[in-house]
């Protein structure tokens, strides 16, 4: 498809000199090129192939980058990023040579705030639009959110305190599971029409200020918000309309002329406003549009017929394992119960949701609400495996000490994703779990350096009684082995093991996770260069650390390298250096690990080279360590 309109929008200033038939042209052009750039080079599709008209009319319609449009997740801003002066940039969208496949505010003026993590935008809208008063520069501020993002807490807690602040803010409320009702969409559409109307909303103003402050006013305006209510109850407005919300909707998203004509209307009026409208996920691509949870973010594809290419993983993925093991843990106790905000598919719950769907729990994109729910369900007597991605988990640490560890109930949670995740970048990387979780009290950390080792750490944190099991484990493939035929062993918590006897080196290895792996292939590497070879432990607990371990290797070594895939302040090297500063006998340690900053998106593996943690990295360790 050749692109006459978009090969001429360098910014929005060029969309806003369109008509409203090429406006519809540009629509089916950024869709053709989203499709085409993400066949491959993969990313979020569904989402912003349905955001398209929406974005085209907001950028239309307002005065960016003056005026703020602050997208929740991100997922849908692929056509923001495009008309924004990043046409280009989006061919290596997701890869550390191009942009971010979030809203990065370091990335563009247009970018109004960050966003990777769901439910933030309008609390983040909300504070813009009263910087935005308080200084009086008469900005406008709009704030684009899914209707799967507002069932977030802090989604709810924002709409509460912006109605009753009664700041100039639009919500644009992005439904693309719920369609408009045919049976009323005139009636909606008409209403929709006379609330916006800039002579029905100054009529309005000139009435309720002649009336002034008056018993009168008090009661016609109970009349009229009653009326109202009752007239957008079915439309889902009577809970916005109570939060002190204006209601309109709903539209229909995917209608460029529709969206343009409302937003003009609603760009004028003042207060907290909620527009409602529906999207088609994936629109305008039949594959996208049948199957929107499988094209979300399908990976490579041919644009042309729709084929996926399915990867050949080699080795079970973890999150495989994880599903499969928590099936069999299920078959055998009727108490294990499965528990995941909005992450079955993606975390290998779907087996488990299939075959248990009783002790299935899908709580939505709520973390917080899924471990308290989880304790509630472990004070009931059962026994929940809750599995959140790590990055997400960081929501949900109030909970994790004051309802589950406070009140010592045995809660199996089971972080993916932990560690450095790839092309999502910043925003979704796992890095800060060990830190933040090894100073709960009460707390078991367990990091599983192969599937073997993952199954056997389920089957264990089974036979806990009290206080919060923690098991996280990488995104992606695991190292290999026979896992499903290996006999399940009963580890003792806070018991790690030796991978690798050194010999004729002075160095010891201590790894969390498959970074294990790594460290007895850079040892052995190591040994054939220069004839010696370092020892290396698994410990396989952060916490309960075995320190016996430790104190027994340090009497043999005098330098140790801890490897980790968190970050280094307050992880695996912490804990280390904690326990060896006590000791009589003077140990030197280093540690590789992520480190004080923030890695940007890449491969996994070129992540891993750059922090060091892969087998290459290990092995310069090595080398360095040795010469003093």
């Amino acid at each position: 498809m050749k692109y006459g309109i978009l090969e001429g929008i360098n910014g929005p200033s060029d969309v806003k000199k369109l008509d409203l038939d090429g406006l519809r042209q540009l629509c089916n052009e950024l869709r053709d090129y989203i499709i085409t750039c993400c066949s491959s080079n993969p990313g979020h599709l569904g989402s912003s192939l349905g955001a398209v008209e929406t974005i085209v009319a907001m950028h239309y319609v307002y005065d960016t980058p003056a005026d703020k449009l602050i997208f929740d997740v991100g997922h849908q801003a692929y056509a923001h990023k495009i008309l924004t002066g990043r046409r280009e940039a989006f061919l290596k969208n997701r890869t550390r040579e191009g942009i971010s496949g979030f809203p990065n505010m370091k990335e563009s003026p247009y970018d109004a705030f960050g966003a990777g993590h769901s439910s933030t935008s309008i609390s983040a809208a909300l504070g813009y639009a009263d910087a935005a008063r308080i200084k009086g520069d008469g900005g406008k501020v709009v704030a684009l959110i899914g209707d799967g993002a507002l069932g977030g807490g802090l989604a709810f807690e924002g709409l509460n305190n912006a109605g009753t602040s009664k700041s100039d803010i639009l919500i644009i409320l992005n439904d693309n599971n719920q369609s408009i009702d045919s049976n009323t969409g005139a009636f909606h559409e008409y209403l929709l029409r006379l609330t916006t109307a800039p002579g029905y909303n100054r009529l309005k103003s000139r009435i309720w200020q002649r009336l002034g402050d008056s018993s009168m006013r008090d009661f016609l305006q109970k009349i009229t918000k009653d009326t109202k209510s009752n007239l957008v109850r079915k439309s889902g407005g009577a809970l916005f309309e109570a939060l002190g919300f204006r209601y309109f909707g709903p539209v229909d998203g995917n209608d460029i002329e529709q969206m343009v004509d409302t937003l003009r209307r609603l760009k004028e009026l003042k207060g907290p406003r909620i527009l409602h409208i529906h999207t088609v996920k994936g629109k305008g691509y039949s594959p996208a549009e049948a199957d929107p949870a499988i094209w979300h973010a399908p990976g490579i594809f041919d644009p042309e017929s729709g084929k996926r290419k399915v990867r050949e993983y080699g080795a079970d993925r973890y999150q495989d394992v994880f599903g499969q093991v928590l099936c069999e843990l299920a078959s055998s106790d009727p108490k294990i119960v499965g528990v995941t905000p909005a992450m079955a598919s993606g975390c290998g719950m779907t087996a488990f949701a299939r075959e248990f769907p009783e002790r299935f729990f899908d709580v939505g994109i709520e973390e917080e609400h899924a471990v308290t729910f989880s304790a509630g369900l472990a004070a009931g007597g059962l026994k929940p495996y809750c599995n959140i991605y790590s990055s997400f988990s960081q929501r949900a640490y109030d909970q994790i000490i004051h309802d589950v560890a406070l009140q010592g109930l045995h809660v199996v949670i089971c972080l993916d994703r932990a560690g450095l995740v790839g092309e999502d970048g910043a925003t979704h990387h796992g890095c800060y779990d060990l830190a933040a979780y090894r100073s709960i009290p009460g707390t078991v950390i367990a990091v599983p350096s192969d599937e073997t080792e993952l199954r056997n750490m389920m089957h264990s944190a089974a036979d806990e009684e009290s206080g919060p099991y923690i098991i996280r484990y990488p995104r992606g493939n695991g190292e290999g082995r026979d896992w499903k035929n290996a006999p399940v062993e009963k580890l003792e918590k806070g018991r790690g093991r030796i991978l690798l006897e050194g010999r004729g080196s002075r160095t010891a290895v201590l790894a969390l996770g498959p970074c294990a792996n790594r460290a007895v292939e850079a040892a052995t590497a190591f040994e054939k260069e220069y004839g010696e070879r370092p020892a290396v432990c698994d410990l396989r607990f952060l916490k309960p650390f075995d320190n016996e371990m430790l104190v027994s290797i340090c009497k043999e070594y005098d330098k140790l390298l801890t490897v980790e895939d968190g970050c280094l302040k307050g992880g695996l090297y912490g804990e280390v250096c904690e326990h060896t500063a006590s000791m009589e006998k003077r140990v030197r340690v280093q540690g590789l690990g992520i480190p004080d900053r923030f890695i940007p998106q890449d491969r996994q593996s070129s992540q891993r080279h750059e922090c060091g943690i892969d087998t290459d990295g290990i092995f310069a360790k090595l080398k360095e360590m040795r010469n003093f």
